[in-house]
């Protein structure tokens, strides 16, 4: 089978960092075009494609660039990448979905969860009428720690606890914090709603059925600099009534930490980046597995890719999925602005 013709939508930091190594290292996507509001960054990123990305075509909003309305026009690019700042990717999901193109945009699903419900009844309504897909690319579906720690935990009985922590420090000189849209953003909640949905998808795949159905938090900025707010601390109930913590900063001046913690009736299960810790109750040595987590990208490009190849959306990639996310996050911000009232969650069965 020929491979699958694509464009790469935007030219920022993650399209050239993750997105391009991906793909290269996805056989079944070749890309055809590359669009960036400026030609300068539209040709940085295809220059890191093969052979200097001779052969791929550059549009950009400039004038005399071509435009993104061009590329959905090509008959040889059957779907999109599309990695732009939080507020401009709806329009951009929508125009592609209309064009009868494949989509894989970058989360969260969109700025809040009203848009989000909107863009993806805009998305079956399509659908219907073109074929396109859209998936949500939240890579820690895909990721084989946080898979394997959600097995596990499935097998030691009814969930009695969890939590969440992920603390570090965004220095001034980090590049993401240096992107405009991030250092001055044009979405709610900045960094926090950013990173943020990574961590709730994290959350979600160890909790299982067992989903949040009410959360409450309150909210800080730690750092000088980041835009408000940069911490957050929630209090997250599951539908069996186990209640856990959601603890996130991205200003902090702890040791850096991320992990994710379940307590099940017969033992525990720990994901801490590339380790999983599994403790049970029976007095056995804990056991500690390994998985790679440095290349979640690439996992869930290559399930998108795998999913067009098969006809069939994969379902870690649904955008009800990173509605789910949204709702979890954005729910535990809400009750911070309102001092710290619980807030019901409707969304989490997906």
């Amino acid at each position: 089978m020929a491979p699958i013709g694509i464009a790469l939508i935007g030219g920022g930091i993650f399209i050239k960092q993750a997105h391009i190594p991906a793909v290269l290292a996805t056989p079944s996507l070749e890309v055809k075009a590359v669009y960036s509001r400026s030609l300068k960054s539209a040709k940085e990123s295809a220059a890191l494609l093969p052979n200097g990305g001779e052969g791929v075509d550059l549009y950009s909003s400039e004038e005399g660039g071509g435009g993104y309305a061009d590329v959905l026009k090509r008959d040889d690019v059957s779907g999109v990448i599309i990695a732009l700042p939080i507020a401009n990717q709806p329009e951009y999901i929508k125009a592609a979905l209309d064009a009868g193109k494949h989509v894989l945009a970058e989360k969260p699903v969109a700025p809040n969860v009203s848009q989000g419900r909107e863009l993806i009844e805009y998305y079956h309504s399509i659908k219907a009428r073109t074929g396109a897909t859209w998936s949500c690319a939240e890579q820690m579906r895909c990721m084989p720690n946080y898979i394997f720690g959600a097995a596990e935990a499935r097998k030691l009985g009814k969930i009695t606890g969890f939590r969440a922590i992920v603390e570090f420090m965004t220095k001034e000189d980090n590049p993401y914090y240096n992107t405009e849209w991030r250092k001055n953003p044009t979405h709610d909640y900045g960094f926090i709603l950013d990173g943020g949905v990574h961590w709730a998808a994290s959350l979600r795949m160890l909790l299982g059925d067992d989903v949040a159905d009410t959360v409450s938090g309150f909210s800080h900025t730690a750092s000088a600099y980041l835009p408000s707010p940069d911490t957050l601390q929630g209090i997250v109930r599951t539908k069996s009534g186990a209640s856990g913590a959601f603890l996130v900063s991205c200003g902090s001046t702890l040791p850096a930490k991320s992990e994710f913690s379940v307590a099940c009736e017969r033992g525990s299960v720990t994901v801490s980046r590339d380790n999983i810790t599994v403790s049970r109750t029976d007095g056995s040595e804990p056991q500690v597995t390994i998985k790679n987590s440095a290349e979640g990208v690439k996992y869930e490009v290559q399930a998108w890719a795998a999913a067009l190849e098969a006809g069939k959306p994969d379902p870690r990639l649904a955008p009800e999925e990173g509605l789910a996310d949204a709702e979890f996050l954005l729910g535990m911000l809400k009750s911070a602005d309102a001092g710290g009232v619980p807030q019901n969650l409707s969304l989490q069965h997906v």
